[in-house]
């Protein structure tokens, strides 16, 4: 909500990112006590977020090249800052969980993706406000859209082996 209100691609893409993680980061906790085909599972939904929520924001990227129009720097600057503060404190947390399985890499990944995305928020807040242009917005909403689906290609692509893998295989006839 506060991408579109701020009229800005880049926390419209960061903020798109904090929702897809909170819906799927509940249905990794799920997945966390779960087998191995849960959590590729729970990855797959990661993936399939990412890619739908970086599709949204390519359009609105598109409409704003059409379209420029200058973007509340004050709000990105505010809830970028809440945002990255947050972010940090989660990719702390999960540090040492980052390799120990898909689920806990998708959800790493997820949180480097929302430091990068919160980063580029903020720069270009700083831009938009010394420049009095809304094209730094637009390159760092583009530069989230771009993490966004090449993350959700990779995670999807992980995903994908590993429910290959773990699919139950049908009994045969002896």
């Amino acid at each position: 909500v506060s991408g579109l209100l701020a009229g800005s691609v880049a926390l419209l893409a960061d903020s798109l990112d904090m929702l897809g993680d909170a819906l799927v980061y509940g249905f990794s906790l799920y997945a966390v006590a779960r087998g191995a085909l849960w959590k590729a599972r729970a990855a797959v939904a990661k993936a399939a977020a990412m890619g739908v929520f970086g599709a949204f924001v390519l359009g609105e990227i598109l409409y704003k090249l059409a379209f420029p129009q200058l973007p509340t720097f004050e709000t990105m600057g505010a809830v970028g800052t809440l945002a990255l503060a947050a972010n940090t404190l989660c990719l702390a947390l999960l540090w040492r969980h980052r390799a120990e399985d898909i689920n806990m890499r998708s959800v790493w990944l997820c949180s480097r993706n929302d430091l990068l995305a919160n980063t580029l928020v903020l720069l270009a807040a700083l831009a938009v406000w010394i420049l009095g242009s809304p094209w730094p917005d637009i390159a760092a909403g583009a530069v989230i859209c771009a993490v966004f689906l090449r993350s959700a290609f990779a995670v999807g692509r992980e995903a994908r082996q590993e429910l290959r893998l773990n699919q139950v295989q049908p009994a045969t006839p002896r």
